[in-house]
């Protein structure tokens, strides 16, 4: 039987892995969702008031240009709006500068495992996705420029980088953008800025001020706004105007829009939820750190456990979740089966998870 005549994808699309996001829980079961590096102190009190106040103006399109955020993310971090676009979350301006600046023939360089949704963007576009090796779950300069060809028109570099938690120091971002080609574009995918403590990092704000070929992405769904769907990127007037003639006219909604400004100029909230954060990821490294649990140094609001092997890892999942709290597996998505995202909760949940790895731990 031969197969019916219907619309064809495009060559490539049905070869591409669909996004895996993390499990929510069993069906029935009431658990701790840990497993999407959600916001554990909810929302800011003022981004959660301005999104009720667009309830009175639901019948009017929302300015198409994000202006109010704009202005407001321009305020706050000191850039010109003008260099800024917004977007339906980090992943819509990530489609955008794929879609822009990619094309059949193309490459795109990422580290091994970097954010899974850039294989998904840069495979769409006809383009090809190039892998290079880490240095002990860290993104490697020195392989990322060895990996670049004629064809390279995008690097990808996540940083701090889901799921490992690892990150480049400024020193590290900036000799890597030196070595590069003017016409390669250099994507720094700051999704987890607000949880860095160390000194040494950048958020890389001032390398896009100083490069023609320099972007700096970010989100609003660490701090609590995961609902909204809000990102925003900054970048060279010249990308930004590209992009912008090819995003949706209205792709960022009005509630969105107010909540982010709101949470842009609540900068209490925002410190609070790093200090939380801060607090309780060193404390949960040092619970589950040893010989049977190796747990990568983390800048981001999650850790990634390391375990012996993929059937301790599988074995350590099924315990949290009968247990009540539910972890993100990085096996299928990220091909490191031995390991267990686990994002930073509250304390009762962070007390939790270590009695429970701890005593699993202890019974081996």
């Amino acid at each position: 039987m031969t197969d019916p005549i219907r619309p064809t994808p495009q060559p490539g699309i049905l070869d591409i892995a669909p996004y895996l996001p993390g499990k929510s829980g069993a069906p029935g079961s009431k658990v701790v969702k840990l497993s999407a590096n959600e916001s554990p102190l909810g929302a800011s009190s003022k981004a959660i008031a301005a999104f009720a106040s667009a309830a009175e103006h639901l019948e009017i399109y929302p300015e198409g240009s994000s202006r109010i955020l704009r202005d407001a993310l321009g305020e706050v971090h000191g850039v010109d709006p003008v260099r800024i676009i917004c977007g339906n979350g980090s992943d819509d301006l990530l489609h955008l500068l794929a879609q822009t600046y990619l094309g059949k023939g193309d490459e795109a360089v990422m580290n091994r495992f970097g954010f899974s949704v850039y294989p998904i963007i840069t495979m769409a576009t006809g383009a090809k996705i190039v892998m290079v090796d880490e240095d002990d779950y860290t993104a490697d300069v020195d392989a990322i420029l060895a990996a670049i060809t004629e064809r390279t028109k995008i690097i990808w570099l996540a940083n701090p980088n889901n799921p490992t938690g690892t990150y480049l120091s400024d020193k590290d971002v900036r000799r890597l953008h030196a070595a590069l080609r003017p016409d390669i574009l250099l994507v720094i995918d700051s999704a987890y800025a607000e949880y860095v403590t160390a000194a040494d990092y950048s958020v890389g704000l001032d390398l896009v001020g100083e490069a023609e070929n320099v972007v700096m992405v970010r989100t609003f769904s660490k701090m609590g706004l995961a609902a909204a769907r809000i990102g925003w990127m900054v970048g060279p007037e010249h990308i930004i105007d590209a992009l912008n003639r090819i995003r949706g006219p209205f792709n960022v909604n009005l509630p969105a829009q107010l909540a982010g400004a709101a949470a842009t100029r609540d900068v209490e909230f925002t410190d609070k939820l790093r200090a939380h954060n801060a607090k309780w990821r060193q404390w949960l490294t040092a619970e589950l750190d040893g010989n049977a649990m190796r747990v990568l140094p983390s800048q981001a609001n999650f850790i990634l456990v390391l375990f012996p092997d993929a059937e301790t890892a599988a074995r350590a999942f099924g315990t949290l979740l009968a247990g009540g709290y539910v972890v993100r597996e990085v096996g299928q998505s990220y091909d490191i089966h031995n390991g267990l995202r686990i994002s930073i909760g509250s304390e009762e949940a962070m007390r939790g998870v270590a009695r429970i790895l701890k005593s699993m731990e202890a019974a081996q």
